[in-house]
This record gives structure tokens, sequence and C-alpha cells, in this order.
């Protein structure tokens, strides 16, 4: 396992909610990002969050970690769910609100 995958893996095990994105949650690098923020926000959870634009060896490994090319991606309990689109779906459907809860996932402070 690379050191980019090791890392990664370690911060996705070590974390219940987990949101690689470009930029930070106070100030995000993208739409994309912006929205994924939004709609994590809304839903009260605590989550990690990691800023790809500051290490290049993570932007690259988790496309091939997760096995998707785009950046947002959302982890939770360790498992990937997608990017900003499929959170968006889930999110307007009630299903990620569903499995936060299902999930235990703490609430934000």
């Amino acid at each position: 396992m690379s050191d980019a995958n090791s890392r990664i893996s370690s911060i996705v095990s070590g974390n219940d909610v987990v949101l690689f994105m470009k930029g930070t949650p106070l100030f995000p690098q993208c739409g994309f990002s912006s929205r994924a923020i939004a709609i994590l926000d809304h839903c009260g959870v605590a989550y990690e969050s990691v800023d790809v634009l500051q290490d290049m060896e993570i932007r690259q490994g988790i496309k091939s970690f997760s096995d998707w090319p785009t950046i947002p991606q959302l982890y939770v309990k360790g498992e990937f769910l997608g990017g900003s689109d499929i959170m968006m779906e889930m999110y307007e459907a009630g299903e990620l609100q569903a499995l936060l809860s299902e999930k235990n996932v703490a609430r934000a402070d």
C-alpha cells in the first residue's frame, strides 16, 4: 500500500464522517465542495474535512482509493458514499439523514 493510500485509509477509518474536498469548510474552493459542506452542515453532524489542494498525493490518491474520478468525496463510517451530486440526491430523498442516524454519527457541537 502506498504512503498516500495508508494515510487516506487512516483518515477514513479514524473519523465517522470525512469529506475530501477542495478548500476548507470555511473557504471551499469549488462549487461542488461548497454544496457538500452545506449539506453536511444542514444535517448537523460532526465531520472531518481534508483539503486535497494542500497535498497532491492525497488529491491523486483519493481518486484511486475510491475508484471515483472527482472531488469532493464523502465517507461515512469507512464507507464511500459519493460526491456532491449523490449527496444532494440522498439528502433530498431523506436517505442521507437516515443513514447518518442509523450509523449513530455524532452531532456537531
